[in-house]
């Protein structure tokens, strides 16, 4: 589901898990748009404003989750990682400001925050914002499976480098490239019905694809690595390279392509 940006404050601790991780989401987002509109008058230049960024958005993150569930373990990008979180039951695995590059362009949108909880290393809950776009999507109620376009197909990639995952769907079903940002901003692109496919290898952790896969898992879109076999989190490797998410007519003729 598509929110506004500004919703009520709400009591942290009697949200259910999908509601936080949307709040959570939602209050990082609010705190990176108003650090990028003061940039200029804090003096931030491109890179100190990434840092500034990154720290910011994890450090509240942290903080809610901590007031929220005691109890549960994190995994974030930005802090460093606590093996006790292997033995725990409930695993918060974040990325505070997914795309850095477009956070620090003025006017880019295809900047993302990502919550995710897994619960016992398989159920997925998890929310992600897109500030700049004053929207959140979440797993609960989970956005409809948007209809199928018309013209030819789109498989979103890269805007610095063309991954070979993107390229061989794209040959093989046809299909324009896209270019946008954040691995969030992609996946939520096919959540929302503006490109059909993201296939990515090479270069992935966590929590760049853990919220992202669990909201396009919620609205019916097929999720995997690019063998087709699942997207397991939590594991003790934070590396978890490759993801295909795809309109669930396409997943056959995707898997095929990149498993040639």
């Amino acid at each position: 589901m598509a929110t506004s940006i500004d919703p009520p404050e709400p009591a942290l601790v009697g949200l259910d898990d999908h509601a936080l991780a949307a709040h959570v989401a939602h209050e990082a987002g609010r705190l990176l748009l108003a650090l990028r509109a003061d940039a200029d008058t804090e003096g931030f230049d491109p890179d100190r404003l990434r840092k500034e960024g990154d720290q910011r958005a994890n450090r509240l993150i942290l903080e809610l989750l901590a007031a929220a569930r005691a109890g549960d373990a994190v995994l974030s990008e930005e802090s460093a990682d606590d093996e006790r979180r292997l033995a725990a039951e409930r695993v918060w695995i974040v990325d505070p400001l997914d795309g850095t590059r477009e956070f620090a362009e003025p006017g880019r949108t295809d900047w993302a925050v990502h919550v995710a909880l897994v619960i016992d290393g398989a159920d997925l809950i998890g929310a992600v914002a897109l500030p700049a776009e004053g929207l959140v999507l979440a797993t609960r109620p989970a956005p409809p499976l948007p209809s199928s376009r018309q013209g030819p197909l789109r498989v979103v990639t890269s805007r610095t480098r063309m991954p070979a995952a993107a390229s061989k769907v794209a040959e093989a079903l046809d299909a324009e490239l896209v270019p946008l940002g954040s691995a969030g901003a992609k996946t939520m692109a096919v959540v929302r019905g503006e490109v059909d496919v993201y296939a990515h290898a090479g270069g992935m952790y966590q929590w760049d694809s853990a919220a992202p896969v669990a909201v396009a898992a919620a609205a019916g879109l097929h999720v995997s690595r690019i063998d087709g076999s699942p997207l397991i989190y939590n594991g003790p490797e934070a590396w978890l390279p490759d993801l295909l998410v795809c309109r669930p007519e396409l997943a056959t003729a995707c898997l095929e392509a990149l498993t040639e």
